[in-house]
Formats: structure tokens, C-alpha cells, sequence
């Protein structure tokens, strides 16, 4: 399966479904290979504004063109949205970018047993996201490598062999940015508590984590040891940190990261229910 030379319809056209096909215009896809149902008529301005797609205010037979459909609605519309677009997508291969929605449950609401399940994180909109990508034994290599492609624009993917694997990611990477800001939060009050001003301890704080995500992307040492070489016994990391193991701060991290896993199992059995 060639991106450049099939078609790929999208229901759903919100921000990660946007990131996906300005990445399918940038590589030279066709607008007219680009199908996309969106209900919402401001949604359906701004993608022909940005993109030049025609996008489709409701399902129609035009979807049985495309060989690849995304699936980017919020898990709890897909049920609704699926019985729309059944008719016409059954012999195309399904990929979701919704959290929760498991692939039996797509499956079902379909047709179509191909079916590839991401998730994604909220860099992607800036090229630097990573998504967990699972796919059913259905799956074939060229369908994976037209996955991978169509998401190569937003960053990395990380193949997983089980499908549960995917509540971890979701734990981990997927709700991950929102860690990673509170963090930035954290340091930039300290600064307003210091006596810095609001610009300075932003600029200090991203400055910090960007620089530090990078040294470790480039390292050949774990965090655990660059960790090690900036503390000094008795110096300021030291103290901040001695400071963060006595209030249990690690442990917290990993007990957060541990509810929401169970907290993605949760909503795909919710969404999985029969109605």
C-alpha cells in the first residue's frame, strides 16, 4: 500500500487528524486522495483552508474509495460515527488514534478484522510525538509500513506485540506531555517564589528541559548516571534532591503513571460495553 497512490479517509478532522494530513500534503499526496468526514462546518473550513481537502459534512459512498481509514473521532462518538461509515469501509484497513477503543470493538463496528490501533501524544502536532502503534495478526507488512508512514511526520512509533501494551503506553507517553508540564509548572513557581520573574523562570524551566531531554537522547549513559554526574555530595542537586526523596516524589511519578494505566483499561471496557 502506497500513500502516494491510494486513497485514505479520515473521520473525524480535529488537531491530530490535521497533523496527519498536513503531513500527506507536504510529502505530495494529493488533496483529492485525502477524504475526511467532519460535521462540524467550522472544523471542515479550516481543513480546506489549510490542507485544499473537500471534507464531507456526513458518511457517504465516496469512503469505499479510500484503502486506509483513520479513525479520529473521541472514543465516546465512535460507536455513532462507525454505523455512518460501515457500509462503505468494511474492505479497508482501519487505523484509530483514539484512546480507549480496542480493536475488537473496531472490528465490529466495521467489518474490517485489518486493524491498527495508535497512540499518539500531543507533540505529534509539532512533528515530535511518539505513538505506540499495535496491529492485529490481519495486518500485513505493507499495511504496517503505510502506518508507519503516515505517521512519520509527527515524530516516532514504537511497535508493541500486545494490544494491553497499549495501556501502558497511553500511561506513559500519551498522557506523558502532561507530566512533563506539570514539572515546568512546579519549576516556574519556585522561580516566582525566588524572586524571579515570570518570563525569566519560563525560559529557565524549558530551557532546562529541553537541553536536559536532549543530553539524554544524545548519551550513551542512562539518566540514572547523568543524574549522578551533576549531583555532588553536599552541593544544591544534592539538597534538591535528598528534598524530593523524602517527600516520596519518584514513588508518587510511578503510582501516577500506574493509575493512569489502570485508568485506560477502565475506559476501554467502557467503550467496548454494549450500549
Amino acid at each position: 500500500m502506497s500513500l502516494a497512490s491510494t486513497s485514505i479517509a479520515f473521520v473525524g478532522g480535529g488537531n491530530m487528524a490535521g497533523a496527519l494530513i498536513g503531513g500527506l500534503r507536504r510529502s505530495g499526496v494529493a488533496a483529492a486522495r485525502i477524504l475526511v468526514v467532519e460535521p462540524q462546518a467550522a472544523q471542515r473550513e479550516r481543513l480546506r483552508a489549510e490542507f485544499g481537502v473537500d471534507p464531507l459534512p456526513a458518511a457517504t459512498a465516496t469512503l469505499a474509495q479510500a484503502a486506509l481509514v483513520v479513525w479520529a473521532v473521541k472514543p465516546q462518538s465512535f460507536v455513532e460515527a462507525a454505523e455512518a461509515c460501515a457500509p462503505h469501509v468494511a474492505a479497508a484497513a482501519q487505523l484509530s488514534v483514539m484512546a480507549g477503543v480496542r480493536s475488537d470493538a473496531i472490528v465490529a463496528a466495521t467489518g474490517s478484522a485489518r486493524v491498527v490501533r495508535a497512540m499518539p501524544n500531543t507533540p505529534a502536532l509539532i512533528g515530535r510525538g511518539i505513538a505506540g502503534l499495535y496491529a492485529r495478526p490481519e495486518v500485513g507488512a505493507a499495511e504496517r509500513a503505510a502506518v508507519e508512514a503516515l505517521l512519520a511526520p509527527t515524530g516516532a512509533t514504537l511497535w508493541v506485540e500486545h494490544e494491553a501494551d497499549l495501556d501502558a503506553v497511553t500511561a506513559l507517553s500519551g498522557s506523558g506531555p502532561a507530566y512533563v508540564f506539570l514539572f515546568i509548572e512546579a519549576l516556574m513557581d519556585a522561580a516566582r517564589d525566588m524572586g524571579l520573574g515570570e518570563a525569566q523562570g519560563r525560559a529557565l524551566a524549558l530551557a532546562t528541559f529541553g537541553g536536559a531531554t536532549a543530553l539524554a537522547e544524545q548519551s550513551p549513559e542512562p539518566p540514572a548516571v547523568l543524574r549522578e554526574r551533576v549531583t555532588s555530595k553536599g552541593g544544591t542537586t544534592h539538597a534538591a534532591l535528598a528534598s524530593m526523596q523524602a517527600d516520596g516524589v519518584r514513588e508518587a511519578i510511578v503510582r501516577a503513571v500506574r493509575a493512569a494505566q489502570r485508568r485506560a483499561a477502565e475506559l476501554g471496557d467502557e467503550v467496548g460495553r454494549p450500549r
